[in-house]
């Protein structure tokens, strides 16, 4: 008899060791699920990061080559005007023929050309055409960027860290 309450104490307190080893294991397991749901996620994150810095690249890329062809060819324009082999026509119209005086020579020829600007302007119009190309390729630029990497679909954006900073409590 004094043998039973000590069989009884011993399985009493291995029950209790092994309850606990097994909240230990429990535990142990879900935080291992946790991590793992935590690590895909992350990995989602990085590929979607990755999808969205080849998208701004290949908008740079795109974008930056456009606004290199027209830097060139308005080059190519400034020379050719430059050097004689071609010329900066503006088109304008002739004032009506009341608001111009008759003594305001009629009679010369020299004045029915094709109207040009003048030589000191021409630089500031090369100006102009550079500012609006690199102003156009930045604007479509970032129309592209917000097209193409900012909107993504609220589901692609939703998954993407969808319970990083929310851990397991129990």
């Amino acid at each position: 008899m004094r043998l039973a309450p000590l069989v009884l104490l011993l399985t009493l307190l291995l029950w209790l060791a092994f309850d606990r080893v097994t909240d230990q294991r429990d535990d142990a397991r879900r935080e291992r699920d946790s991590a793992q749901w935590e690590m895909n996620g992350l990995r989602e994150a990085a590929r979607i990061s990755g999808e969205m810095l080849a998208e701004r690249d290949a908008i740079d890329q795109r974008n930056t080559q456009e606004l290199t062809d027209a830097l060139t060819e308005n080059e190519r324009l400034r020379r050719a005007v430059s050097d004689g082999s071609g010329r900066l026509f503006v088109r304008a119209t002739c004032p009506a023929t009341g608001s111009v005086p008759a003594t305001a020579g009629t009679a010369r020829m020299a004045d029915a050309g094709r109207p040009e600007l003048a030589a000191d302007a021409r630089p500031d119009y090369f100006t102009l055409r550079d500012q609006l190309a690199v102003s156009r390729q930045m604007i479509l630029g970032l129309q592209q960027y917000v097209r193409g990497v900012c909107q993504r679909s609220p589901a692609q954006q939703d998954t993407t860290f969808p319970n990083l900073n929310k851990r397991s409590t129990q």
